[in-house]
C-alpha cells in the first residue's frame, strides 16, 4: 500500500488536500515540513505537512508531491494548535491563517516561464505586431518571464497572447519555483594558513617594501586581529587601514590574503550596558509586581491598571529579567509601530542582543531572519517585540507574554482574513505555552476590566506617576463661547495660544492633537454645494495641500485639485473641516520662528520614519509636533509641557458604540504625554460641549465613573462586554443582487439562531473600492452559545455558496467586532 500526504495549502477552502509520496519520503517527512505540490492545471504552491498516512483518498487521485522544502519543521505543533482556534474562532479557513502567518518569502509560488519552440524564419510566420515582439525577443534570450513579457508588449493582460502563441506551437511554457529570501552574506578576510608561521610572514613583509599601501594594510590587519581575536570584514579592514578594494584585492591575488564569506543576520543590536538589579521601585510598583506574580502562580492573565507614566515599563522589564533568566522567550506585543522605536531604545539597555522586532515595516528577509531565529531558540530572538502578527511566530519555549497599551484598537486585524484581536489571540498563545501573561494599561478596554470583575483576569494597579509627579493639569476650553466673543485665531482659542506662547518661551515643548490626517476632508463649492466625490467609493476625497491633491483614503485614489468645480464651473471652491496638514500650516503662521513636526500616516510611510520624526522630537529639533493618535499611544516625551486638543467633539460624535469609551481612552493618552518629569503638564481640550460627562471623567481621571457609566449601557442595548457581537459584510458590485443575497441570508439565520439577529443594513459608507457593502449584526447574550451559532452561521454559509447565482457575493466574518 502507499503513502500519503496530507497538506494545508494557503487558499481560503476548508479542507486539507492528500499527496501521494515515496515510501522514503514517508519516513522523512514531518508534519509543519513545508512541501511544494501542484494544484489545479499547472500551478505550483508551497503547502504544509499535515499528517503522513496510507489512505487514498476517495474522490480524487492523488497526485505526487513536487518537492520537500525543508528538512525540518517550519511550523511547530503547538503553532499549529494555535492556528486552529484562531480558524474555528474567528470563522475562517485554517489556510487563511497560514497565508497571514507565514512571511510571504516562504510561500513560494510558482511562475510561468515562456520558452520558444524551434522553427525555421519568424519572417514566414503570420504574426500579429505583439506576438512578432515576443518570438523577436526569445531569439536573444533563453527564456521570458511573465513580468517581462508585459513591459515587452506594454499591456498588463497578456494571457491571451501566451495563449495564442501557444496554440499555434510557437512557444511552450513551465512553471518555476524561484525562492525569495537570499540570507545576507558579509566578506571577510583572513591570511592564508601558510603565512601564518613567522619566518613565511617576514619574507612577505620584506617583499611589500615597494608597496606601502599593502603593506599597511597587512600591518592593520595584524592590529586589529590581535586586539578581537574575532573574524575581521572586509570593510572594517578598509576602513581602518584606509586602503582601497583594489588593494587588498591585490593581496589576495598575490597568495597572501584570501576572502571568504559568512551569513549574518540583517538586524543586530548592541550587548546590553545596563542592569535590571539598577531598577529602583516605588512602593506602588512593587505592590502591583506582588499582585502579578501571586497571579501567575495560579496561572491567570493578569491585567496592569497604571496611570501614564506610572512606570509600567520597569515593571515589564522586571518580569522578562526573570523569565529569560531560566532560558524562556518572551512576546512584547505592541498596538503600534512607533511604539517599537522608543521601547527598542529602552529595552536594548537592559537586554540588548537578546531582542528581536517583528512588525510589517521590516523587509521579508528580516522577517524570515526573525523567524528562524524564533524557531531555532536563540539567544538574539529570546525577547521578540512586535506588531499583532508577532503571535504567529514559532516560539519553542515560551515563558511570558505582555500586551502593552492592551485596549488599542489597533491590536484588530481587519483585512484580510483572519480577523483576530491580537490581545485575545495573544492570551490563548500563553495558556496553549502554560506562559505567563500580563496585559497593559493606563485606560483598559471595558472586556478586559470585567474579566477582572468576573475573575478570569486579577488586577494590579498603580495610581501615582513615578516619582510622585502631578498628573497634568486638564483644562475644557469652550470654543463655542470663544467663537462667539471673535476669540479665536483660525482654529486655535486665545486660552491655547497664549499657553503655547508661554510653553515654547519656557524652553518646553507642545503636542497637539488632531484625529485626522490631511489638510480638509472635503472641498465644497460654496455656489452650487458641489463636492468632490471618489468615483469608486461613497466618500468625499480629502484634499492633502503638500501633493496638491484629493486623495480617497479608502481604495487610494487621487486626483490633482481642480480650480474650478466640476458641477458649476464657477471658482468658488472652499475647504470644510481641517486635518493635521491644515494645523501644521497654521501653527507656522502663528509661530515662524518655531520649527513645526507633524507625525501621521502621510508624514510615516518609510520604514525609518517613525524613529526620525521622534528622535528629532526627543532631541528638541522640533518645537511643536502635531500628530493624529500616533502621539497618543505610549511614546515618553521628557521634555512637553502642553498637550492641546484641537476638536474632542470628533471623537464623541462618531457613530459608533464604543465612541465614548475611545474618547475617554485617546484623550486620557494624549494627556499622559505632557508633564511626565518634575513639572507638572498642562493639558488644554477644545470642545463646543465642555459639560459632556465623558469630557468631565477624562479632567478627572474618573476611569471607574466611565467604566460603570458605559458598562450599564452597554447592558441595556445588549453590547459586548455583556454579549458577544459577531459581523458579516456581504460585498457585491451588482447592487440588486447584493440586497437579494442579503435577505436570504439574514432570513436563514433568523430561522436558525436563537439569537438577535439586526439587519441587514447598508454602512454608513455603502460603496468601497466600487463594491457595495451590506452589514448584518448577531447579538450572542450567553458566551456558551456562541460555539453554537457559529456551526449554523457554517452550515446558513454552506447552502449560500451552493446557490450559483450568489457565488459572486463575497462573505466576511468579525467576530468580537470592534
Amino acid at each position: 500500500m502507499g503513502f500519503f500526504v496530507d497538506i494545508l495549502l494557503p487558499i481560503p477552502l476548508e479542507r486539507l488536500f492528500t499527496y501521494s509520496i515515496d515510501a522514503s519520503d514517508a519516513t522523512d517527512i514531518q508534519p509543519g515540513m513545508r512541501i511544494s505540490v501542484p494544484f489545479g492545471k499547472s500551478k505550483i504552491y508551497t503547502g504544509l505537512a499535515i499528517k503522513v498516512h496510507q489512505n487514498p483518498p476517495t474522490a480524487y487521485e492523488a497526485k505526487p508531491i513536487h518537492q520537500i522544502l525543508d528538512t525540518v519543521p517550519m511550523v511547530l505543533p503547538k503553532q499549529l494548535q494555535h492556528w486552529r482556534w484562531i480558524s474555528t474562532y474567528y470563522l475562517c479557513t485554517l489556510g487563511e491563517v497560514f497565508r497571514s502567518a507565514v512571511p510571504s518569502a516562504f510561500l513560494l509560488e510558482s511562475e510561468t516561464i515562456i520558452y520558444a519552440n524551434k522553427f525555421d524564419d519568424i519572417e514566414s510566420l503570420d504574426l500579429s505586431d505583439e506576438e512578432y515582439l515576443v518570438l523577436e525577443a526569445l531569439q536573444h534570450q533563453s527564456s521570458l518571464k511573465v513580468d517581462e513579457l508585459v513591459s515587452i508588449v506594454e499591456r498588463k493582460n497578456v494571457i491571451p497572447l501566451i495563449n495564442g502563441l501557444v496554440n499555434k506551437k510557437l512557444i511552450h511554457t513551465k512553471e518555476q519555483l524561484f525562492q525569495q529570501y537570499q540570507p545576507k552574506m558579509v566578506k571577510y578576510v583572513k591570511l592564508q594558513q601558510h603565512y601564518e608561521f613567522e619566518e613565511n610572514l617576514q619574507t612577505v613583509l620584506d617583499g611589500l617594501k615597494r608597496a606601502p599601501k599593502q603593506m599597511d594594510a597587512v600591518l592593520t590587519y595584524f592590529q586589529l586581529t590581535s586586539q578581537t581575536k574575532k573574524p575581521l570584514r572586509l570593510k572594517e579592514l578598509e576602513a581602518k587601514s584606509k586602503a582601497a578594494y583594489a588593494t587588498i584585492k591585490g593581496l589576495v591575488d598575490k597568495g597572501i590574503f584570501e576572502f571568504y564569506e559568512m551569513q549574518t543576520d540583517r538586524v543586530t543590536f548592541e550587548p546590553n550596558s545596563k542592569m535590571v538589579s539598577d531598577l529602583v521601585f516605588n512602593e506602588e510598583q512593587l505592590t502591583a509586581l506582588g499582585s502579578i506574580k501571586k497571579s501567575f502562580k495560579i496561572k491567570k492573565p493578569c491585567l496592569l491598571h497604571g496611570v501614564t507614566s506610572s512606570g509600567k515599563t520597569e515593571v515589564y522589564v522586571n518580569l522578562i529579567s526573570e523569565v529569560i533568566s531560566t532560558g524562556k522567550q518572551v512576546l512584547y506585543l505592541l498596538p503600534e509601530i512607533a511604539l517599537t522605536t522608543q521601547l527598542i531604545a529602552r529595552l536594548k539597555a537592559y537586554f540588548g542582543n537578546k531582542i528581536a522586532v517583528f512588525h510589517s515595516k521590516y523587509s521579508l528577509n528580516e522577517r524570515v531572519e526573525v523567524w528562524n531565529g524564533v524557531l531555532q531558540g536563540k539567544s538574539s530572538a529570546q525577547i521578540v517585540i512586535g506588531a499583532r502578527s508577532s503571535i504567529f511566530l514559532p516560539f519553542c519555549n515560551l515563558g511570558l507574554v505582555v500586551v502593552d497599551e492592551e485596549h488599542e484598537n489597533s491590536f484588530k486585524q481587519f483585512d484580510p482574513a483572519p480577523r483576530y484581536h491580537g490581545r485575545d489571540a495573544a492570551v490563548v498563545l500563553a495558556k496553549l505555552h502554560d506562559a505567563k501573561c500580563l496585559l497593559g494599561s493606563a485606560t483598559p478596554s471595558l472586556e478586559s476590566y470585567q474579566n477582572t470583575m468576573t475573575g478570569k483576569y486579577t488586577l494590579a494597579k498603580i495610581t501615582q506617576r513615578y516619582g510622585n509627579v502631578l498628573m497634568p493639569q486638564i483644562e475644557l476650553v469652550d470654543i463655542k463661547e470663544a467663537t462667539r466673543k471673535k476669540r479665536m485665531k483660525g482654529r486655535f482659542s486665545d486660552r491655547l495660544w497664549n499657553e503655547i506662547t508661554e510653553t515654547l518661551d519656557a524652553g518646553e515643548q507642545v503636542i497637539i492633537f488632531q484625529n485626522r490626517r490631511g489638510f480638509a476632508p472635503i472641498v465644497e463649492c460654496t455656489s452650487c454645494g458641489h463636492a468632490s466625490q471618489c468615483p469608486n467609493c461613497d466618500v468625499s476625497l480629502t484634499f492633502h495641500q503638500n501633493r496638491n491633491q484629493l486623495r480617497c483614503h479608502y481604495c487610494g485614489y487621487h486626483s490633482a485639485i481642480l480650480k474650478t468645480c466640476q458641477a458649476c464651473g464657477n471658482a468658488t471652491l472652499d475647504t470644510k473641516g481641517f486635518g493635521t496638514e491644515q494645523v501644521q500650516e497654521e501653527l507656522i503662521g502663528l509661530f515662524p520662528d518655531r520649527t513645526i513636526g507633524r507625525m501621521d500616516l502621510d508624514s510615516t510611510r518609510g520604514k525609518f520614519a517613525y524613529a526620525k520624526i521622534i528622535n528629532a522630537f526627543e532631541q528638541h529639533e522640533m518645537d511643536i509636533l502635531v500628530g493624529t493618535q500616533m502621539v497618543t499611544k505610549g511614546l515618553d516625551f521628557r521634555n512637553v509641557g502642553l498637550v492641546g486638543v484641537m476638536n474632542a467633539d470628533n471623537l464623541l460624535n462618531f457613530p459608533d458604540y464604543r465612541a465614548h469609551e475611545r474618547s475617554f481612552q485617546l484623550l486620557t493618552q494624549v494627556a499622559g504625554r505632557a508633564g511626565r518629569t518634575e513639572k507638572r503638564g498642562k493639558v488644554l481640550i477644545q470642545t463646543y460641549n465642555p459639560y459632556h460627562s465623558i469630557l468631565q471623567q477624562v479632567s478627572n481621571y474618573d476611569y471607574d465613573h466611565m467604566f460603570a457609566e458605559q458598562l450599564y449601557e452597554r447592558e441595556q442595548f445588549k453590547y459586548p462586554p455583556t454579549n458577544k457581537i459577531i459581523k458579516l459584510t456581504l460585498k457585491d458590485k451588482d447592487y440588486n443582487k447584493l440586497n437579494e443575497a442579503s435577505d436570504w441570508f439574514c432570513g436563514s439565520l433568523r430561522n436558525v439562531l436563537n439569537a438577535q439577529v439586526l439587519g441587514p443594513e447598508y454602512p454608513a459608507i455603502a460603496r468601497i473600492r466600487n463594491q457595495y457593502h451590506k452589514h448584518v449584526i448577531i447579538k450572542v447574550k450567553k458566551a456558551n452559545q456562541t460555539e453554537g451559532i457559529k456551526k449554523s452561521i457554517k452550515r446558513v454559509q454552506n447552502s449560500f455558496n451552493a446557490i450559483s447565482k450568489y457565488r459572486s457575493i463575497r462573505l466576511a466574518f468579525d467576530v468580537d467586532h470592534v
